[in-house]
């Protein structure tokens, strides 16, 4: 862990680890179960549904100044790419499916860059990231509560 976030008070270190595009809460998740701090573990989930719409808005205000070409705007029509065809055929549900899937590359930024790429409503957007989240909150937590057990029992 960084040296900046081990330093920070822990309701603030999982805070800011949450927020970090590509960690969320598959980072955090993890970091608060093995230090046995599952206290912040709804810190966690209320700073990652918090990504929606700060994360929409500034796409609304960004997205038209980025190059074309450039790093950032390949890997949001990448986004765009991966998760069209889950909203298309599956709407509400797939969004809400592409950003439970707790893998790099799906989460709350990638769910709510999907949701402006594609102009689905916010409102709707919001619920399915939401959903999405909520998921993938559950998957992790309930995977890192099992190593941990398995852990233990070494």
């Amino acid at each position: 862990m960084p040296a900046f976030v081990a330093s920070l008070p822990a309701w603030l270190k999982y805070a800011v680890v949450t927020v970090i595009p590509w960690i969320e809460l598959r980072g955090a998740v993890p970091m608060a179960v093995a230090a046995d701090e599952r206290v912040f573990l709804p810190l966690v989930l209320l700073a990652n549904l918090a990504i929606f719409w700060p994360g929409y808005y500034f796409l609304e205000f960004v997205y038209e100044r980025l190059p074309e070409g450039g790093w950032v705007h390949r890997r949001l029509e990448g986004i765009r790419a991966k998760a069209h065809p889950l909203v298309e055929r599956y709407g509400f549900i797939g969004l809400a499916l592409f950003v439970a899937v707790p893998l790099p590359g799906t989460g709350a930024y990638s769910g709510t860059a999907a949701a402006w790429l594609l102009d689905l409503e916010p409102k709707r957007a919001f619920a399915a990231v939401s959903l999405g989240v909520v998921i993938a909150f559950a998957l992790v937590w309930g995977s890192s509560e099992l190593v941990a057990a398995g852990v233990r029992l070494l």
